[in-house]
């Protein structure tokens, strides 16, 4: 289980305990308010309980299915009618029962008018539903205004980070065309490799300025890439690129499958007896992204030099976190022989 799915729950089981201490509050703040000293306090809170059990169902009928039903499709006449009607269905029932307890527990002397008990009940209902819901839009409109202004801020910082990294990458592509320009022609292996290398720098300078890319384009970044390593790399390095399904309609963040293979790459044994080896696969099921990423590795590095511990990892994690929270699972296992990192994104 991914790392934004567990917060997800947390926070939906920390948010009903929010809720039922804020109504237990109300409920304690009536009570000291409306308390009268010429009647039992029993009674005080028979009364105020009967109030909370009819607000508290008219609040949550009214935000959980009025409000996302009717008023933000703009239904507004349906809207007013709807609250109308659940306040005085709500209130109505609220006067039976207060009428009920009345007669059977608290035996009053004068009789209580059930039309006056209705009107009552309707208008303290009306107050302090809206009073609660328009609470409740003020909070959540701060909060959407400070999160507004962080996401404002991190977009203004990455912008900069990125403007700044652009720098050294425009540098280095027009010194690579000037470099190509000098290997000698009969040299064809190393212009190969500098325009295959001018190929992957192409794509991170200019492709992935979009936040999202076509998922068969950011394939076939990493293809390149791939080819690429296997030059730099002893050719006792046996590559496996297994590119399964792919629905071409499909697109994704840029660079995000990259953290893995290039440190599959980083991380790979070099052993001379027996076979290095590195594998990846990727496909996809409907709009669900698979991948795996495997390598051999050697026993002495494993404790030192973990994959999950580095910065690019960690980097990896909180772009999935902004970008895909909760429709991600990013996962690590290892063996003596083996180190594996899977990768599942819901690209929908």
């Amino acid at each position: 289980m991914s790392i934004p799915l567990k917060k997800v729950r947390l926070l939906k089981k920390n948010t009903g305990w929010y809720h039922i201490l804020f109504w237990a509050g109300i409920y304690l703040l009536w009570i000291a308010i409306f308390r009268s000293y010429s009647v039992a306090i029993t009674r005080t809170m028979t009364i105020e309980f009967c109030y909370l059990l009819f607000i508290t169902a008219d609040y949550y009928a009214i935000n959980l299915f009025t409000i996302p039903r009717l008023l933000m499709r703009k239904k507004y006449g349906l809207f007013v009618g709807s609250v109308v009607l659940v306040i005085a269905i709500s209130a109505a029932l609220r006067a039976m029962l207060a009428l009920y307890i009345n007669e059977h527990y608290f035996h009053p002397v004068v009789a209580v008018d059930f039309g006056g008990l209705y009107i009552q009940s309707f208008f303290n209902i009306t107050i302090w539903v809206l009073a609660v819901t328009l609470a409740r839009m003020l909070v959540e409109r701060m909060q959407t205004q400070q999160q507004l202004e962080v996401l404002e801020k991190e977009r203004i910082k990455s912008e900069l980070d990125y403007l700044k990294a652009q720098i050294n990458p425009h540098a280095l592509f027009n010194s690579l065309n000037t470099i190509y320009g000098h290997i000698d022609k009969h040299n064809q292996v190393a212009r190969n490799i500098l325009l295959q290398f001018s190929g992957l720098l192409r794509y991170q300078l200019y492709d992935c300025a979009a936040e999202k890319v076509s998922l068969a384009k950011e394939i076939a970044y990493l293809q390149n890439y791939v080819a690429f390593q296997r030059l730099r790399k002893d050719e006792k390095l046996i590559v496996t690129f297994d590119i399964g399904l792919i629905e071409e309609e499909l697109m994704i963040a840029p660079l995000l499958l990259i953290v893995l293979i290039e440190n599959a790459f980083k991380f790979v044994s070099s052993f001379s007896h027996k076979e290095n080896r590195i594998t990846i696969d990727i496909h996809t099921c409907g709009t669900i992204l698979y991948s795996s990423i495997m390598n051999t590795r050697e026993l002495q590095s494993a404790a030192t030099s973990g994959h999950s511990n580095g910065i690019g990892i960690a980097n990896l994690r909180r772009r999935l976190e902004l970008l895909y929270i909760a429709k991600y699972e990013l996962q690590a296992d290892s063996d003596y022989n083996w180190y594996e990192t899977s990768l599942t994104i819901d690209l929908s």
